[in-house]
C-alpha cells in the first residue's frame, strides 16, 4: 500500500526504502570513506619513506637499540632509578633515561604550577589590596613573556651567577649546599626492613582516602564536617614514623662532601657523595611552573567567578566564615569549571618541557637528539620520541577526565 505525505500528497514509499536518503546509513558511509582515506594516506606515506629509504641503501630497524652508546649523560633524576655508562649502555637506555627525565620535570613541575597558580588565583580575588595586586602583576608578568626566555633568565640570570664550583652557599649546615653546579642534597640509603616504612605510607595514603569518603558521608547525612586534611596528614606522618622507628630506623642518609682545601682541582663537592640537582633541571623546573602557573591563576579565577554570587551569600547566611565557604562551597563548584582547561595547561607543561635542549638538559627531545647525531636513525628516532609524548599527553588527559568525571555533579 503506497504511503503518501500527509500535505503534500506525494509518495513516500520509495524514499523510505532507499538507503541514500537515510541519514544514519550516509553518516556511516560518509566516515567508512573518510576513514578509508586516512588509511591509504598513511599507507602511501610510509610505503613513499620505505622505497626512498631503500634507495639510498638504507632500511627501517629498531635494532640500533641494543647497540653501545658510547658518550656521557648528565646526573639526573633519572639516574636514580637506572645506571647509565657510557661504553657499557644502549641506546634504548640514553632514551629511557630522557624519558625519566622528563617524566621528572613534567610531574614536578605539575605539582608546582598548581600549588603556585591557585594560590595567585585566589590572591586575585582577594579583599587584600596587596595580595590582589601582587597576583595581578605575577600574572600580567609570566604569561606575557614566551617560556623560553623565562628559561633563559632562570638558567643564565640567576643559576649561572651562583658562587663557582670551588664555592658553596650553605643549606642547613653542611647538609646541603648550592653552587654554579647544582645543588646538592643528602641521598638516603635504605637499608633492609625499610619497605614495611613504605607500605605503611601507602597504607596511610589509603587511610586518607577512607577518612575523606567518610567524611563526605558523614556531612551529607548530618552535616557536620571533620578536619579530613588534618586527620589525613596525621595518619600520613605519624604511622609511617612509628613504623619506621619500630623496625629499628633501616635508613641511612649519605651526605655531600664539600672539600675546601688540598690539591685545588679536588676542591668542591666530591662526585659520588650526596646527590645532585644539576642547574638545567632548576631552571627548566622553575621556568615552567612559573610561567603556567601564571595561566591556571587566571584558570582558578575565571572558575570562582564562575559560580553565582548567590552560593556565597547563602552559605554566610547559614553561618559559614570565608574559609569554610571558600574550600565547602565555592572551591567544588569551580573545580567542574577549573578541571578542563587545567588539562590543557598540564599537557602544555609536559610539552614545552622539550625546550630543555636549549640549555642542554638531558631530558627526551635532547637525549633523542643527541642518538640521532651519532647513529644517523632519524626516523625511528623520531617516531619513538612522538609516541613517547603521545603516551605522556594521553595518559595525562585520561587521568583528568576521570578526575573530571568524578567531580561531576550527580543528577538524581
Amino acid at each position: 500500500m503506497a504511503e503518501t505525505h500527509p500535505e503534500t500528497g506525494v509518495d513516500q514509499t520509495s524514499e523510505k526504502g532507499s538507503l541514500i536518503y537515510d541519514p544514519k546509513v550516509r553518516g556511516i558511509f560518509f566516515q567508512i570513506l573518510v576513514g578509508g582515506f586516512i588509511l591509504w594516506f598513511f599507507y602511501f606515506l610510509a610505503q613513499n619513506t620505505l622505497t626512498n629509504l631503500a634507495a639510498q641503501g638504507k632500511d627501517l630497524s629498531f635494532g640500533f637499540l641494543d647497540q653501545i652508546a658510547g658518550f656521557q649523560m648528565g646526573t639526573t633524576f633519572g639516574t636514580w632509578f637506572m645506571d647509565y655508562t657510557p661504553g657499557v649502555s644502549h641506546y634504548r637506555d640514553v632514551l629511557i633515561l630522557g624519558l625519566l627525565n622528563t617524566i621528572s620535570v613534567a610531574i614536578i613541575g605539575i605539582i608546582l604550577a598548581t600549588v603556585i597558580g591557585f594560590t595567585i588565583g585566589i590572591f586575585r580575588l582577594s579583599e587584600n589590596a596587596i595580595l590582589r595586586g601582587f597576583g595581578t602583576v605575577y600574572v600580567e608578568i609570566f604569561r606575557n613573556i614566551p617560556v623560553l626566555l623565562w628559561i633563559f633568565i632562570f638558567y643564565f640570570g640567576v643559576l649561572r651567577n651562583l658562587p663557582s664550583k670551588r664555592e658553596k652557599i650553605e643549606i642547613a649546615g653542611d647538609a646541603a649546599g648550592l653552587n654554579i653546579t647544582g645543588l646538592y642534597l643528602p641521598f638516603p640509603d635504605m637499608q633492609p626492613g625499610f619497605w614495611m616504612s613504605a607500605l605503611a605510607v601507602l597504607i596511610a595514603i589509603a587511610g586518607w582516602f577512607g577518612i575523606a569518603h567518610w567524611a563526605r558521608k558523614r556531612q551529607e547525612d548530618s552535616g557536620q564536617t571533620f578536619p579530613t586534611f588534618w586527620a589525613g596528614l596525621g595518619l600520613l606522618i605519624v604511622l609511617p614514623l612509628i613504623v619506621f622507628y619500630a623496625t629499628g630506623a633501616p635508613l641511612n642518609w649519605e651526605y655531600p662532601v664539600f672539600m675546601d682545601s688540598g690539591p685545588i682541582l679536588r676542591r668542591g663537592y666530591q662526585i659520588g657523595q650526596g646527590t645532585v640537582i644539576i642547574p638545567e633541571m632548576i631552571a627548566l623546573t622553575g621556568a615552567l611552573s612559573f610561567y603556567t602557573a601564571a595561566f591556571i591563576a587566571e584558570i582558578v579565577r575565571a572558575g570562582i567567578l564562575a559560580i553565582n554570587k548567590g552560593q556565597s551569600e547563602a552559605a554566610h547566611a547559614l553561618g559559614l566564615r570565608q574559609q569554610p565557604t571558600l574550600n565547602l562551597v565555592i572551591i567544588p563548584q569551580a573545580l567542574r569549571v577549573i578541571i578542563p582547561p587545567l588539562t590543557s595547561q598540564y599537557l602544555n607543561l609536559t610539552k614545552n618541557s622539550s625546550l630543555a635542549v636549549a640549555i642542554a638538559y638531558p631530558d627526551l627531545v635532547s637525549s633523542a637528539t643527541t642518538a640521532l647525531n651519532v647513529n644517523g636513525r632519524a626516523i625511528e628516532i623520531i617516531f619513538i620520541v612522538m609516541l613517547c609524548y603521545l603516551t605522556l599527553s594521553l595518559g595525562t588527559a585520561a587521568l583528568m577526565n576521570w578526575f573530571n568525571n568524578r567531580m561531576k555533579l550527580v543528577e538524581r
